[in-house]
């Protein structure tokens, strides 16, 4: 099919190549304001059912606001002398090496 399109296309390489690049935006922006806005509400990439909250009715429950919560803590002046405690450790921790994914070594061809 690609080449009964490229066949059919004028003007030389020239006008094959800006017709093909036309045909291809022409496909992507029918898809994108056309096709996905019309399949959008039958698609379930919305649905939160998992974590949702649902009342008798299928209306959710709205959870009273969280109290507030005390105002943060004011940075100390820049001019304060800085501590000789050590850095405090990081939350991240590394992967441990078992759970890691090591790559398969890939054949070597044979001549």
């Amino acid at each position: 099919m690609y080449g009964w399109i490229w066949r059919r296309l004028p003007f030389g390489l020239p006008g094959k190549l800006t017709g093909s690049v036309l045909l291809v935006a022409a496909a992507v922006a029918l898809l994108w304001y056309v096709v996905f806005p019309a399949v959008d509400p039958y698609l379930p990439f919305n649905d939160s059912g998992a974590t949702s909250q649902e009342g008798p009715d299928s209306q959710p429950v709205l959870s009273p606001a969280p109290p507030p919560s005390a105002p943060p803590p004011s940075a100390p002046p820049s001019s304060a002398q800085p501590s000789s405690a050590p850095p405090s450790p990081t939350p991240h921790s590394p992967t441990p090496r078992s759970t890691r994914r090591t790559p398969t070594p890939r054949p070597t061809p044979t001549r």
